[in-house]
């Protein structure tokens, strides 16, 4: 008997479950195209994990009635949200804009200040899924993000505590301060597949 529709090409390639978000030091990594960041980088366990990219476009339009001739992308924005379950000193930093990625050492001492704003530092995030297989992974660097969110600690009864965050990726090329030549022709970062 035929098949019809979408047939499943490599089963390899389904992805399911939630990649490991690794935040570090921008200015200390950014010249290398690969993961730097270690396991122990990680935020922890996650309620969720979502990649986006957002593409504006310009369309020509042409004739009456009017119709579309050609379209040209006029911005990109690149971001990754999730939600850690893991509420500590350096996470809630990181959620605050500060770079955690020295001082906060312990997970049941510290300090995040309210009402003491500046703008957000710039880290780096890496994004490391590994397939179901167990052997391909899939990994999203931003060389130069931020944490751009509003803080929502929601405690419950019955679930784990899941904040949100969200890293925005920002210009990472040799053409702005701290940016670097590796990122020239991929100024927001890369997707990379093994």
């Amino acid at each position: 008997m035929a098949r019809y529709g979408p047939l499943t090409k490599d089963t390899s390639t389904v992805a399911l479950g939630l990649a490991q978000v690794r935040v570090g030091a921008s200015a200390t990594h950014i010249g290398d195209p690969n993961l730097s960041l270690a396991a122990g980088d990680s935020i922890g366990a996650l309620a969720n994990t979502k990649f986006t990219s957002n593409i504006d476009l310009w369309k020509l339009e042409s004739g009456f009635p009017l119709l579309e001739d050609f379209s040209i992308p006029i911005r990109e924005k690149a971001m990754l949200e999730c939600a850690f379950k893991e509420v500590t000193p350096m996470n809630m930093a990181y959620a605050y804009g500060v770079d955690a990625s020295s001082g906060y050492i312990t997970p049941h001492s510290g300090e995040v200040k309210l009402g003491a704003l500046v703008a957000p530092a710039y880290l780096r995030m890496e994004a490391l899924y590994t397939y179901p297989n167990g052997t391909n992974t899939m990994y999203i660097i931003f060389p130069r993000a931020q944490i751009i969110s509003n803080i929502e600690l929601d405690l419950k009864t019955e679930d784990a505590v899941a904040v949100p965050i969200t890293f925005e990726a920002k210009r990472s090329d040799s053409g702005v301060s701290g940016g670097h030549v590796t990122w020239d022709n991929k100024p927001l970062g890369r997707i990379q597949w093994t």
